[in-house]
């Protein structure tokens, strides 16, 4: 595995340095997100986003970033850099004094001038809206003299700031700094420091700071940050100072050690397993007594479908049952007419997905398999579980409905329901309309697991009404979906249009606890969408042996849009990919499902550090694209590694009694 550390030589390559990036959260849904010299390219790159309450707890920028310069003999020396207008303009040019970078536990940056060595090292505050900087002067041989200065944004994530007359510029006083608030109602933000500094107030606008991401992305890309002004303090050999930027007025006698007491809670690993499972962590928001799931950083909320997906992953596949329990209770409540939120929470949320009550049953599922009592499981979740199943039988919106084959149907114009939801001009892309594969999939498994549990705990009456219906959906599945002449399973059944694209929604038909196909047939899905998907990073959306295959996710929203699930490469599949290869060859797969965690080493070290991206390129040599860290992509890499691990404990038994005998 690619350690997380990176020369000077790796720094100043900006065409290096300006794709690599880092991501710290605070547990809460705050985080800090920018590349590896601090100079950022995205609208969602800063020092301190935080979600906040009275904007329907949307994250919003506070701070942008914080540039230094040293002082010393009468001269400025800028760490700071920013792109500004023109061809490759970046000022000042501070990253060429970086001597190297780690992000091992907490990103930490070393500049080098003459004799002057800086130590910068950067950490966000447990469940708290606060950002921490320890400055410490390794070496230097004269007087020297710090400057900090501030740049504030105060907006929404998704939004750019631009110079304006109703701005505040002016800031009051606190102990060691000032606060300053841009806006009514953001929160005031506490800019303080561990020691006495001086504060020269001099507001002023930069202008036209440009994000280069956004603008390869088709979207605005410049912004104005605001500076009320700079902090300047002496700074001894071997000393330490922690700069603070919190929406509380902060105790500075106690900021170093809440730094040191911060810093313990950052696990150091150099293991690959180790980095994902500390990356698994900070997808998880906690607030009072529920708990969410980011689904991606940056520009990514909670959604209801990928809460689903991942909590398997990055709860219970680092034996943090509590959190995965905490993460269903939360989400149980929010269960409308028989629909999960699939984007946003309560009054602001849509709910819009056809698979997220379905997939909720898996993550149950999961937890049962793992929590080895069912009578939590049916107490705690069964009346929901029945509530849901009832929805698809009686109809519920976007005309979602069991019919008598007892497949379930789905789909409404203008609307894309299932997880490839990707729409253009009003029209989805991935016109899923009917009976789509992975859904039928998905509620043959829940209706088997629910009847499971309802036959343990004597519920006579559901069992009456329901036990019929497995055998119906698996007949109807078969005639309805399974390709004969390509030995596979069609995509989507509308009336009499068949998609027949080579998709890997398939794969969960095979990959489910309760498959609804055949062994043969399960060879077969599983075959075809080895040879057309399977890539080193994950699975197709489609198979380029189509005549609608896109190689690349690229361009402006509407060219990534018509590419997101039309070839493009998603990790989280590789999930239940491995699940349906291990039910089809058994121990002997094991080999062969090593190399596919293994392909992920590299990865760490590159587009989001310690984590794994979103999506990649369809075509070689498949390119990171999308969320720089992704809650679903993370978990499933986890889970794989727990498939890998009890693959190694059965083939140690095989061994073990061959041997014997």
């Amino acid at each position: 595995m690619a350690e997380l550390v990176f020369s000077k030589e790796e720094l100043i390559n900006l065409g290096n340095s300006l794709k690599k990036e880092i991501l710290l959260t605070n547990g809460a849904g705050g985080f800090l997100n920018s590349t590896v010299i601090l100079c950022n390219t995205r609208k969602y790159h800063g020092m301190l986003v935080i979600p906040l309450k009275q904007f329907d707890n949307k994250p919003h920028l506070l701070l942008s970033s914080v540039d230094e310069t040293i002082l010393q003999h009468g001269k400025s020396f800028y760490l700071g850099i920013h792109k500004y207008p023109g061809i490759a303009v970046y000022q000042p040019h501070g990253h060429k004094y970086i001597t190297s970078f780690t992000s091992n536990p907490i990103p930490t940056i070393t500049y080098g001038v003459g004799d002057v060595v800086l130590k910068k090292e950067l950490l966000l505050v447990d469940e708290k809206e606060q950002f921490l900087i320890r400055y410490t002067l390794v070496d230097c041989h004269s007087e020297t003299t710090l400057r900090i200065q501030p740049f504030l944004a105060f907006r929404d994530i998704h939004k750019l700031s631009k110079a304006n007359i109703e701005a505040n510029v002016k800031c009051n006083k606190v102990k060691n700094g000032i606060k300053s608030r841009l806006y009514k109602p953001f929160p005031w933000l506490n800019m303080q420091f561990s020691k006495s500094v001086e504060f020269i107030p001099a507001p002023d606008w930069y202008y036209n700071i440009e994000y280069i991401e956004e603008l390869n992305r088709g979207y605005d890309y410049q912004e104005d940050l605001f500076e009320p002004g700079f902090f300047e303090v002496t700074i001894e050999k071997g000393e330490s100072i922690v700069f603070s930027a919190s929406t509380s007025e902060e105790d500075v006698d106690e900021l170093h050690s809440l730094f040191n007491s911060q810093l313990k809670k950052y696990p150091v690993s150099n293991d690959f397993i180790g980095l994902l499972e500390n990356s698994a962590q900070q997808f998880l928001a906690k607030d009072d007594e529920s708990m969410n799931i980011i689904a991606g950083y940056p520009w990514f909320g909670r959604w209801g479908r990928d809460t689903f997906i991942s909590l398997p992953g990055l709860t219970i596949s680092r034996g943090d049952l509590k959190s995965c329990k905490m993460v269903l209770d939360t989400m149980s409540k929010e269960l409308q007419n028989g629909l999960f939120p699939n984007i946003g929470e309560s009054s602001n949320a849509s709910f819009n997905s056809v698979d997220a009550p379905l997939w909720y049953f898996w993550a149950v599922q999961m937890f049962a398999n793992a929590l080895k009592d069912n009578s939590i499981i049916w107490n705690d979740y069964g009346a929901n579980l029945k509530s849901i199943l009832e929805g698809y039988r009686k109809g519920l919106d976007f005309n979602i409905k069991m019919h008598p084959n007892g497949l379930v149907w789905q789909g409404q114009e203008g609307k894309a329901l299932t997880w490839m939801d990707a729409v253009v001009d009003g029209v989805p892309v991935t016109s899923r309309t009917g009976y789509a594969v992975e859904i039928n999939a998905l509620w043959y498994n829940a209706v088997c697991f629910t009847l499971q549990l309802a036959s343990e705990f004597k519920d006579l009456e559901f069992v009456s009404e329901w036990e019929s219906i497995p055998e119906t959906i698996k007949e109807f599945f078969s005639d309805t979906f399974w390709y004969d002449k390509g030995g596979y399973l069609f995509d989507c059944v509308n009336n009499n249009v068949i998609d027949k694209s080579v998709r890997p929604n398939q794969i969960f038909a095979v990959s489910l606890p309760y498959s609804v196909i055949s062994d043969f047939q399960k060879a077969g899905v599983l075959s075809v969408v080895e040879k057309e998907l399977l890539t080193p990073k994950g699975l197709r959306t489609l198979s380029p042996y189509s005549s609608t295959y896109k190689g690349k996710y690229q361009g402006n929203q509407k060219e990534r849009d018509e590419a997101y699930h039309q070839g493009t490469v998603w990790p989280w599949l590789l999930g239940h990919f491995v699940e349906g290869y291990i039910r089809v060859h058994g121990i002997s797969s094991l080999p062969f499902i090593e190399k596919i965690v293994n392909n992920f080493h590299q990865d760490v070290a590159e587009y989001g550090l310690s984590t794994i991206g979103e999506i990649f390129d369809g075509d070689p040599p498949h390119k990171p694209r999308g969320a720089i860290s992704q809650a679903w992509s993370v978990a499933e890499i986890l889970r794989i590694n727990k498939m890998i691990e009890l693959l190694r404990y059965k083939n140690h038994i095989l061994m073990y009694k061959t041997n014997i005998l």
